[in-house]
């Protein structure tokens, strides 16, 4: 028996169900699917993606729906292009045998023409993307006085990607007599700001506890220096012959990177980013889903939506910066009831946001060891090994061949031929790992390297830098007469860098000592504030001093600088007999 039944589905959906293969429910959908059909309410729900979020609204969603009608009855909103495709691929499926049911996806990335084409004939269920469907709704193309449900599907990621604005704006266009049912991996600010503002004592269902990552995922992490974190991940994909893997990076360039080391290194790997267009995104997306892909390397936004059961694993090159993206990544494997496994590459300085995530969601973290050379070998021939023992042989086509093989190994013994094998299989992981180092490390803090011996001016200079406390640094002077004489000798600069930056006197005396052609040029204070630097020089050699360090860089950062004309000469004139020591070429302070 189909246990939908039970949950109040009607016929014509058991059919569709039936044909899909489903007839036991998830907990989300045994929990959500009695409610929505018994009576109008709100519903916040918690649970991981691959918890059959799809089906636990919508299942109710068309039941409720009158196909007779050609008016708008439900919208689902969803957070990027992928998803909204698969929904609506998913509804479609359920109702195949719904007369009369349409249901339409709108999204960007695509020409709105058709959309518009589409929703002129009348679509009972629109299964939209937050940008793409205002766009419509300035247009003028939906009418909403129809609807009657509303839901929001991953509401935590279409926060996160900035659509707050554009879901103010639409459900603004709906009625306020509706229903508003709120799916989400994780119960966030944001998302318990939509509930109190749009929804009214919402019902609030947890499949498992708030915020915490999908039960039958394990959490793994390996600690290596920040300079081994691709060797590692190299490791952990080649002690795992059978990977099926997203593998997570910070920016478009690491991603790009990343993939275009696994590919150059034989890998089926490939990027996925938003510098991609949708033709691009589509077809490595299409790779992906058919296998051809092993690795596919993305980005937290690029990611986001993407409908994939079987992953093996979920790997973060580096970890997100928000704790919750962390429990969008996992979610990615471990769906459908199967197992998966999430892993953390890390350096020692990162060791705290394992703790911090660990907190977040209730989980404790394994340290993985990074597999030796000699372990990847045999775990990769033990895989082929067993890959080898379940092939079928094509008598017919082997048959006639036999002979003259057979004959070509029949001098070699059991022993050698094996040996053979496997040397010839195997020469690459072999040659690669061959004297491989350890790449773990303990996790222990390490000493610090001694310092060099330092001038007792050098070491108070640290302790203050250290202290982030703003450092003054006064030349030894003969006295002088009055602060007039002083300013009409030295003109005073500022320069948009400072202590954030690293920057140190030692730096920019030597900036101003590589100007060409100026000799020893007086320097007065320098004043190294948080965001910006007081320097002060000899007048007579202003527009040199401007010229050097104007659209520099230091330390990564672009200088600008420009002249403190409240305490500097108008104009530079011949200064009287030096009153401040001379700075020699290439000397410290």
């Amino acid at each position: 028996m189909n246990n939908f039944a039970k949950l109040g589905i009607n016929d014509d959906l058991l059919k569709g169900l039936a044909d899909l293969g489903f007839t036991q429910p998830t907990p989300v959908q045994a929990k959500v699917i009695p409610l929505v059909l018994e009576r109008p309410i709100d519903l916040v729900s918690l649970a991981q993606t691959g918890t059959g979020k799809t089906g636990a609204f919508g299942l109710p969603l068309i039941q409720l729906t009158d196909s007779d009608s050609r008016k708008t009855q439900g919208l689902v909103l969803c957070p990027t292009r992928e998803l909204c495709m698969q929904v609506a691929r998913d509804l479609e499926g359920f109702a195949r045998h719904v007369e009369g049911l349409r249901v339409l996806a709108v999204y960007g990335g695509a020409s709105i023409e058709p959309q518009i084409k589409a929703l002129r004939k009348g679509v009972q269920i629109i299964v939209a993307t937050p940008g793409r469907l205002n766009d419509l709704i300035n247009r003028g193309m939906i009418d909403f006085s129809g609807v009657h449900y509303v839901v929001f599907d991953e509401a935590d990621e279409m926060l996160q990607m900035g659509f707050q604005d554009e879901l103010n704006a639409i459900l603004a266009h709906t009625p306020s007599q509706k229903s508003t049912l709120l799916f989400s991996a994780t119960m966030s600010k944001g998302v318990a700001a939509i509930a109190g503002k749009y929804m009214t004592d919402p019902v609030e269902i947890t499949i498992g506890k708030r915020n915490a990552g999908a039960e039958n995922v394990r959490h793994d992490y390996y600690m290596v220096h920040a300079k081994d974190r691709y060797a590692a991940l190299k490791r952990i994909v080649d002690n795992s012959p059978d990977i099926y893997s997203i593998i997570f990076c910070r920016t478009r360039k690491e991603t790009n990177d990343v993939a275009g080391k696994l590919i150059q290194d034989g890998y089926n790997a490939d990027a996925l980013h938003g510098d991609l267009t949708q033709i691009q995104r589509d077809q490595v997306m299409k790779k992906f889903r058919a296998k051809n892909l092993q690795l596919l390397v993305a980005t937290d936004v690029a990611a986001r939506g993407l409908d994939v059961t079987d992953l093996t694993h979920v790997i973060n090159y580096n970890l997100p910066d928000d704790t919750s993206n962390y429990t969008h990544r996992s979610g990615r494997t471990g769906r459908a009831g199967q197992a998966g496994i999430s892993v953390a590459i890390i350096n020692l300085k990162e060791k705290f946001k394992i703790r911090e995530i660990e907190k977040n969601l209730n989980k404790k973290f394994n340290q993985g060891r990074i597999p030796s050379g000699m372990e990847i070998c045999r775990k990769q021939l033990v895989g082929l090994i067993d890959e080898v023992t379940r092939i079928e042989v094509d008598h017919e086509r082997i048959d006639p061949l036999y002979a003259e093989v057979a004959g070509k190994l029949e001098e070699l013994s059991r022993e050698e031929l094996i040996k053979k094998f496997v040397s010839w299989e195997f020469r690459r992981f072999l040659d690669y790992y061959k004297n491989a180092p350890d790449l773990n490390i303990n996790g222990k803090p390490q000493k610090e390297r001694p310092l060099k011996e330092r001038t007792q001016k050098e070491r108070s200079l640290k302790e203050r830098l250290l202290k982030k406390t703003p450092v003054k640094i006064e030349r030894k002077q003969a006295p002088v007469k009055s602060g007039a004489d002083r300013d009409r000798h030295f003109t005073r600069f500022f320069l948009n860098v400072g202590r954030r930056q690293g920057i140190l006197p030692q730096a920019l005396i030597g900036k101003i000592n590589e100007i060409p052609g100026a000799g020893r040029i007086d320097v007065g204070k320098i004043d190294i504030m948080r965001n910006r630097t007081l320097i002060e020089a000899d007048s007579r050699y202003a527009p040199k001093i401007l010229a050097a360090f104007q659209q520099a860089q230091i330390n990564g950062k672009t200088v600008t600088i420009e002249i403190d004309k409240a305490k500097s000469p108008s104009a530079p004139s011949k200064p009287e007999a030096p009153q401040y020591r001379k700075i020699r070429k290439n000397k410290g302070v």
